[in-house]
């Protein structure tokens, strides 16, 4: 994305001696900063954090990982906790050693050798807030006009509530997995998986409520023509809780992401996150160190959609028909094999795609498929 040479402007809020200064520092666009990426949750298995520098506007591509660097978290009772390197730019905790504890209180920390020497970069102490279960993941169909016809896909959504009434700030993400099929008998690979992460920013607040309740909360819309549909799919959530100050941090980056693009397109310099550098308050540090309690839960979608479109409908007009193999392998892939009519014939296509789901997909079942 090209930008011109204005000066981006951040606030970074500095707590010090029990009082909060407000400074505004210039980022320009050829300014590379620190940028982190943490979670750590109550959950078993390693915890992550990412340490890049980076341009205060940049896409995956421009990212610079830290090479050199000492990451520990601090509880609030003492204790601390090395993570181990995995790749530049990337530590984790010790699954056997380290797992959150609701009501804790943690500090990411990290050393970086910087131009004018070691500098320790710190994040303010995060809570971590008990989360509440999933109640339910439901859908109702959804009608879409396609191509001036009408077609059915799904809005789904989520119920939660807190009967403790302590959680209040929500975040959430999800993956989806859906089986599909190619609708040709006789090509290399018919049957495959798809896979893909959430990229969005949810969120909610009931502080203004009367209860801790969400309810009808719009997580996921599938629109039609796919076939995500059409086979069976499954739609795996995580429920997050969070700070007063984490759901504003995040609130605004989602302010932020609708004008300027996509989550992973940009970090917006104008939205700071929660950490800083002791030597040098007036350093610019992006991203966020996340402590979170988590809940997840699965719900399975077979149904019929009115309307249903096949993404391999294009594939016809792509093939040939013909009884010798020697297409096979020269950039043509069998689709349907009547060698044993009358008379004999194949038919092929040019575009792989139609005749191999592993293109989109992979043929590995997941675990939980049924």
């Amino acid at each position: 994305m090209m930008m011109n040479s204005r000066t981006w402007v951040i606030f970074i809020f500095i707590t010090t001696a029990g009082c909060v200064a407000e400074y505004i520092p210039e980022i320009r666009e050829n300014d590379e900063v620190i940028v982190v990426k943490g979670l750590i949750t109550d959950q078993p298995g390693e915890n992550s954090v990412e340490i890049y520098r980076s341009l205060s506007i940049w896409t995956s591509e421009f990212r610079n990982p830290i090479k050199k660097c000492t990451v520990w978290i601090t509880d609030d009772l003492g204790n601390t906790d090395t993570l181990r390197k995995v790749q530049d730019g990337k530590w984790v905790t010790d699954s056997a050693e380290f797992t959150g504890i609701p009501g804790r209180s943690y500090v990411l920390s990290f050393t970086s050798l910087e131009k004018d020497g070691m500098h320790t970069y710190e994040s303010i102490p995060m809570k971590m807030k008990p989360v509440p279960a999933i109640d339910s993941i439901y859908y109702k169909k959804k009608e879409f006009i396609i191509s001036h016809l009408p077609v059915e896909g799904a809005q789904i959504y989520i119920d939660t509530h807190d009967t403790g009434d302590s959680c209040r700030f929500y975040r959430w993400e999800y993956e989806e997995t859906w089986e599909f099929r190619i609708p040709y008998p006789d090509v290399i690979n018919r049957t495959c998986w798809g896979k893909q992460k959430s990229t969005e920013i949810l969120v909610k607040n009931t502080s203004f409520l009367e209860s801790d309740k969400v309810s009808g909360f719009p997580l996921k819309v599938i629109t039609n023509p796919v076939d995500r549909l059409l086979v069976k799919y499954c739609l795996s959530v995580w429920q997050y809780s969070l700070t007063e100050d984490e759901f504003d941090y995040w609130q605004r980056l989602q302010n932020t992401v609708k004008q300027v693009g996509g989550l992973y397109d940009v970090i917006p310099a104008s939205v700071t996150g929660n950490i800083y550098c002791r030597e040098d308050r007036m350093e610019k540090v992006l991203g966020y160190f996340s402590v979170s309690a988590v809940k997840s839960k699965r719900r399975f979608i077979m149904d019929n959609f009115r309307g249903m479109n096949m993404l391999y409908h294009g594939c016809v007009d792509s093939t040939v028909f013909g009884t010798d193999p020697v297409f096979m392998g020269n950039g043509w892939w069998l689709l349907i094999d009547y060698t044993d009519s009358i008379p004999p014939r194949r038919y092929y296509t040019h575009d792989r795609v139609c005749a191999d789901c592993t293109l989109r997909g992979t043929k590995i079942k997941p675990a939980y498929w049924n």
